[in-house]
């Protein structure tokens, strides 16, 4: 066995899940704050022009931008650096900044007994298990298409799909800094000729997002509330362009039937969050890797489509 082939085996992809859940975790915590910083910034420029801060705060601005965002209760320039790999990994109770081998997927966690290791505040399990589970479906995903360049793109859309499941269940947001990557992914990968025919892809986007959509239309003209979010349609596009059109139907059933389950649950246990609903997004994306990691024809099988 080759170091490629050795790297495309479920136990060397199973590595690489570890290690790349390890990055998906600082993304599921930074790129959310990194899309309200940029959000508060994109409001102080509109109102950043004496007239409109005039009109809405009574008195003109000293500094334009930054006076709109400080009035909006958002000091920008206070805010130190933020990005993905910049600044170093610190806890946020201390400001202990995480040395190298603090910060080994699992074995660090385990090793820490899952604390601090300066000022002993617990750290989340979710941060391994994270890191455990982006590494199983890593695995699973080298097991189900075998050691071939290709798994590792549908490695990569799976990374995505978890990035984005975790954030909507976070802030109830599918940025579409993800989201339209992800679907414009799948439409360049069809045309070099990686899964579907280009065809096919273009029709699969075409009907995920238009079923959401006209579910989300109904919904408003029937109780005039809105259903789910745009971000939605664009994730369930995405996910028809990656697996096909006939792949829609059964992501949105098993998304549907778990996601209800879940909300059953939150509500028994009062875990639902304000407003009483659960977002629709990871469990989108869980059907997504289900049909994935299932394969298609066996479950339009179960479903007696073929």
């Amino acid at each position: 066995m080759n170091g490629l082939e050795a790297l495309l085996s479920p136990w060397g992809l199973g590595l690489l899940g570890l290690l790349v859940g390890s990055f998906l975790n600082v993304v599921v915590h930074r790129f959310p704050l990194m899309l309200e910083r940029q959000w508060w910034g994109d409001v102080a420029g509109q109102l950043a022009d004496a007239t409109s801060f005039q009109r809405v705060f009574g008195r003109a601005p000293g500094k334009p931008v930054n006076e709109v965002a400080k009035a909006l209760g958002h000091d920008l320039e206070q805010l130190p650096a933020l990005g993905l790999a910049r600044p170093a990994s610190r806890c946020p109770a201390c400001g202990h900044q995480i040395r190298w081998y603090e910060n080994i997927p699992l074995v660090s966690w385990l090793v820490l007994r899952g604390r601090c290791s300066a000022c002993g505040t617990a750290i989340s399990v979710r941060y391994p298990f994270i890191e455990l589970l982006t590494g199983v479906l890593f695995a699973a995903v080298g097991w189900k298409l075998g050691p071939q360049p290709s798994t590792l793109m549908w490695c990569a859309v799976v990374a995505v799909l978890l990035a984005l499941a975790a954030i909507d269940w976070d802030t109830t947001v599918l940025p579409d800094a993800l989201t339209l990557p992800l679907l414009w992914g799948a439409l360049l990968a069809a045309v070099a000729g990686w899964h579907l025919p280009p065809a096919q892809a273009v029709l699969g986007a075409i009907v995920g997002y238009l079923s959401l959509w006209s579910v989300y239309w109904l919904f408003k003209l029937v109780t005039g509330k809105e259903g789910m979010g745009y971000g939605d349609f664009k994730l369930l596009a995405a996910l028809g362009a990656w697996l096909s059109w006939q792949a829609i139907l059964p992501i949105v059933l098993a998304a549907s039937l778990l996601g209800a389950v879940v909300g059953l649950v939150l509500k028994a246990t009062g875990g639902l969050r304000e407003g009483r609903f659960v977002p629709f997004g990871p469990f989108l994306a869980g059907g997504g890797v289900a049909v994935l990691l299932i394969g298609l024809p066996t479950v339009l099988g179960w479903m007696g489509w073929v």
